[in-house]
């Protein structure tokens, strides 16, 4: 009987901690926001130190905004639209002073301004030279890099400039089992300055982080649930402690029965 009672222990002992709870896996699992469609409100991107733009200006008359439009020899996709006859556009470095080197208009200071902002500046000073021109800026290295427990982690480059924090994760093809969705870290740099930020994926008021839309160079990392970091630390020596002390529960029921 105290052999059926401690076998039952055992048996009980590992059947709860070997079953997940939902709370620690599902997502957006709690109360639902009251209409349903409070989001957090996307930002402009503000252009960095070492962000990489091209720059396309166009006008009615294209010859008049040719100096604006250096091109490069191109080995990429000839079906991008920044591609014409084996050229692409000059990307252009904002450098650790956030300027960047502008055919004719010469250095011009990016870093802190919107897309919104730069395109207004270009346009101004442009109109200069060429009538009615049309500006495009892009931002081509908008990178993000999603570290931790996730089934594919990496460097993931976006072809827009707006991203989610679920969205990356999908990059990512989602959350191993593993991973803790209570708490995925944001690292982001801000003047030189890292910030970070946290999530709980399990609850629905993650979309309304501020944080909740990414940034370029943001930095996700989800950490190792408890079962995860156990299991990293099983090893030979573990197994040989197991078996010693199965062999010591064995003999100490051997002297139970008797």
């Amino acid at each position: 009987m105290k052999i059926r009672l401690l076998l039952i222990s055992l048996i009980s002992i590992a059947l709860a901690t070997s079953c997940a709870s939902r709370k620690n896996i599902v997502y957006f699992q709690d109360e639902l926001l009251k209409d349903g469609l409070e989001t957090s409100t996307p930002e402009q991107l503000i252009y960095k130190t070492d962000d990489l733009l091209t720059i396309n200006v166009s006008a009615f008359v294209q010859e008049t905004v040719a100096p604006f439009n250096l091109t490069v020899a191109s080995t990429n996709n000839i079906n991008s639209p920044n591609i014409q006859g084996g050229l692409q556009l000059q990307t252009y470095l904002v450098d650790f002073e956030g300027n960047i080197e502008f055919p004719v208009l010469g250095k011009i200071k990016v870093a802190g301004l919107t897309r919104t902002e730069l395109t207004k500046y270009l346009t101004d000073r442009i109109s200069e030279y060429a009538k009615d021109p049309i500006i495009n800026v892009r931002l081509a290295n908008f990178t993000i890099t999603v570290l931790g427990e996730v089934s594919n982690p990496g460097t993931f480059t976006i072809q827009k400039e707006r991203i989610t924090l679920v969205e990356a994760l999908g990059l990512a093809s989602d959350l191993t089992i593993f991973g803790k969705r209570q708490n995925v870290k944001l690292i982001r740099e801000v003047n030189g300055v890292k910030k970070f930020a946290e999530f709980d994926l399990t609850s629905v008021n993650t979309v309304n982080s501020p944080a909740y839309y990414l940034q370029q160079n943001d930095v996700i990392y989800v950490e190792p649930n408890r079962a995860k970091v156990r299991s990293s630390t099983f090893n030979q020596n573990n197994s040989v402690l197991i078996s010693a002390i199965g062999t010591l529960t064995t003999i100490l029921a051997i002297f139970l029965v008797k």
